[in-house]
């Protein structure tokens, strides 16, 4: 008998994804070594957490910023991105799996101008779970479109990353407190309790 799921390679109930922010990256720009420093711990956070999503089956997005190169290809980023000491160590720790999906984004929400939202419904998403950098800015941005959009978000305070801990910490804040984010870091989050606690009668904005 066959699924009532349409879509390939997509299971039924999926309701939850990650969304990894900016990850993929050089660090060279402006402020881009203070960056660094703050991101390449919350790379090992994210790296535990993408191994215990694929265990339960839940998707990865990479969501990149596209660097003003529009005929970039994502592969082509992080290749590129791998031949500098900084951005070779977090593409070694969260290196893209045949099985992810990737978008680029040229401005600093992952949803403004992209088909996010269309693979999100296509992957039967309600939940998102944010981790990425800036926190206080492509992080931040992103939660918030997902607000407006009635995800649930999760936005592990461990798995994200700004030029300092003030700046993320802030941001984090904000985020629980005006978009209702939970903010519970990577190793206390039950993904399979994330995974399955969506109710289609839910509002999350009411």
């Amino acid at each position: 008998m066959e699924s009532a799921n349409t879509n390939p390679h997509v299971n039924d109930f999926q309701h939850v994804a990650i969304l990894l922010v900016d990850m993929i990256s050089d660090f060279d720009f402006e402020d881009g070594d203070q960056l660094y420093k703050h991101t390449l711990p919350v790379a090992k956070n994210i790296s535990s957490l993408k191994k215990r999503a694929k265990d339960l089956d839940i998707p990865v997005l990479y969501v990149n910023d596209n660097y003003g190169r529009w005929q970039s290809d994502f592969p082509g980023i992080v290749n590129e991105m791998s031949q500098s000491e900084r951005g070779k160590k977090i593409v070694e720790l969260i290196k893209p799996e045949d099985d992810d999906y990737f978008i680029l984004k040229p401005q600093y929400s992952a949803f403004f101008m992209t088909p996010l939202e269309l693979l999100l419904e296509y992957l039967n998403v309600k939940s998102l779970i944010i981790a990425g950098v800036a926190g206080n800015m492509c992080v931040h941005f992103t939660a918030n479109d997902a607000y407006m959009r009635n995800f649930r978000l999760y936005i592990p305070s461990d798995c994200t990353a700004s030029n300092s801990n003030q700046e993320n910490d802030e941001a984090l804040h904000l985020m629980e407190q005006v978009l209702k984010a939970n903010t519970t870091p990577s190793a206390d989050l039950d993904l399979e309790k994330v995974k399955y606690e969506w109710s289609d009668s839910t509002n999350i904005n009411k």
